[in-house]
């Protein structure tokens, strides 16, 4: 008589790969886990299902999980933030301004086209502009942009 695991094993055993998926960088150990934790829930419901099938669920159930992240589920999970991106590709543009800064608020000025993922931005400026102004953004900061009157 060999042995037969039990469904908390299988829990134990996908406990242990979901953690170690803390310590490595691949992805996939979470999968094999998610896996050995469908294997647990089909082993509680039915609990004469043989080591054999045991093992070949948990193979199809790990591979499943792990195509359908890399060939569907991580593509359509773009990095849509603005985070990292160069302040060049913003800097030199000319926008023209939609609300005037005052009272120590910012300014919001409209780009012909967006710039950096937005056309819309806030601003702050040194000299007084007016909404039409036409301006010139010198420097990124923060969330804002600095800008001088063209």
């Amino acid at each position: 008589m060999g042995f037969e695991p039990l469904y908390w094993h299988w829990l134990v055993f996908g406990a242990v790969l979901i953690l170690a998926e803390l310590a490595l960088v691949s992805f996939t150990a979470l999968w094999f886990g998610l896996g050995a934790m469908i294997v647990a829930f089909c082993l509680f419901v039915y609990p004469e299902i043989p080591l054999a099938y045991q093992l070949l669920l948990w193979t199809f159930a790990s591979v499943g999980f792990t195509v359908a992240w890399f060939k569907i589920l991580k593509p359509r999970m773009k990095d849509k933030t603005l985070a990292g991106l160069s302040r060049e590709a913003i800097i030199g543009q000319i926008g023209q301004v939609t609300k005037a800064p005052f009272e120590g608020k910012r300014g919001e000025l409209r780009f012909p086209a967006p710039v950096v993922g937005d056309d819309t931005w806030d601003f702050i400026c040194t000299e007084p502009v007016s909404p039409g102004d036409r301006v010139i953004v010198t420097d990124v900061v923060g969330n804002s942009l600095q800008v001088v009157k063209k």
